[in-house]
């Protein structure tokens, strides 16, 4: 493994909200020829690290690369070789990987560009792939989409990432460990457990958006509050990002299946493809699932909210009611006329207990109230 000299660039301000973590700072391309290389994206690791491993049937080997250029003597050696690039900051150090396996300028563009949506492009020698990771960060509870760039040769795989992950760790513990039959299938076979890796993470990821709609179903019903509605939003923001990466990808891996004229992807592996586009759909349908339940736990909210409004309205209405009687009686007896002078004799108001009789009538009119508000299960 090599590790280059880091350049300095500007950093670029990171953007809030679904459309800036989709478009990204692509604006910056406007106006520029196409194959222009050009990095598009956040920087998302401080150097640009290169590993290559070179295997066949007999064994394996790690090679350190000196120099960039010397990755280029690969490309027609027997044996397969696979060469990952963590981090697409530096242009140079990618146009250089991609002139040793003579790659398209237009391919070189979008390996820098991050913002490129899922797809496959077909040239003559090579196959092009752009797939995303989703990998949930359980710090933040929220996806954090990295672009993987494949190309697949006839005896090599290319892949390109923006930063290093653990997600490629375990196949590459395969092919260093011989387990499996990695090492006896082609590059076409690695290309497939790459993807498979990949499409393995958003079912991790789909596990943890799980947990947490089961943790917003039971806020929702039992203790609503200001920050759940801003959660559930959350929730669906995640929700459509995951969408727009595994929708293109099975239309990619459909593509691979039914449109591949270089004969780069044996019938061997079509089995192995098949099963993984079947694994999509089942991610797809979870997500879809998800966004029914994610939408369905907006209508409990405000359902919660109302139900709490209606018993805090019954509560206040109870007790205007019972007090509209006492207020009554009070009222007759706070007029403060003079018993003597007034036609009307109010004799209760020169009793000597008067007062505690007045005071008494109120508390058998409160109390016969709430009797018949309970035998009514009003209360």
């Amino acid at each position: 493994m090599i590790r280059l000299s880091k350049i300095e660039v500007p950093g670029l301000k990171q953007t809030a909200g679904i459309i800036s973590r989709i478009l990204g700072n692509a604006p910056l391309k406007a106006g520029l020829p196409p194959g222009t290389t050009i990095h598009v994206g956040e920087r998302k690791t401080e150097q640009v690290t290169i590993s290559l491993l070179d295997y066949d049937r007999e064994g394996c080997r790690t090679v350190a690369v000196e120099a960039v250029e010397e990755c280029g003597i690969y490309r027609d050696r027997p044996g397969i070789t696979w060469i990952n690039v963590d981090g697409l900051h530096q242009v140079d150090v990618i146009e250089k990987i991609c002139a040793c396996f003579k790659l398209h300028p237009l391919t070189v563009e979008d390996i820098c560009n991050t913002t490129q949506r899922p797809k496959l492009d077909i040239f003559d020698d090579y196959l092009f792939l752009v797939v995303r990771m989703q990998t949930y960060n359980p710090a933040n509870r929220s996806l954090e989409a990295d672009q993987v760039s494949l190309i697949l040769g006839e005896n090599f795989l290319l892949s390109f990432r923006e930063k290093p992950s653990e997600i490629f760790n375990g196949v590459r513990g395969r092919i260093i460990g011989g387990k499996g039959k990695i090492r006896t299938m082609g590059p076409d076979y690695l290309a497939y457990a790459l993807l498979d890796a990949v499409v393995d993470d958003y079912f991790q990821a789909l596990e943890h958006l799980g947990e947490e709609i089961e943790n917003l179903e039971e806020e929702v019903i039992n203790a609503p509050q200001r920050e759940t509605v801003e959660k559930i939003h959350r929730l669906k923001r995640e929700l459509i990002l995951l969408r727009k990466s595994v929708w293109p990808l099975r239309e990619v891996l459909n593509s691979l299946l039914r449109h591949d004229e270089t004969g780069l992807v044996s019938g061997d592996i079509a089995i192995y493809l098949k099963d993984l586009y079947d694994h999509t759909i089942q991610v797809i349908d979870t997500v879809e699932t998800y966004r029914d339940l994610t939408a369905g736990l907006l209508d409990i909210y405000l359902s919660s909210l109302s139900n709490r409004m209606n018993e805090t309205m019954k509560v206040l209405t109870m007790f205007a009611t019972i007090f509209i009687p006492l207020t009554f009686v009070a009222g007759v007896y706070g007029m403060n006329f003079d018993p003597e002078a007034s036609p009307w004799n109010m004799p209760e108001l020169s009793w000597p207990l008067g007062y505690p009789l007045a005071l008494a009538l109120m508390a058998v009119v409160a109390g016969g109230m709430l009797f018949y508000f309970r035998r009514k299960n009003w209360l």
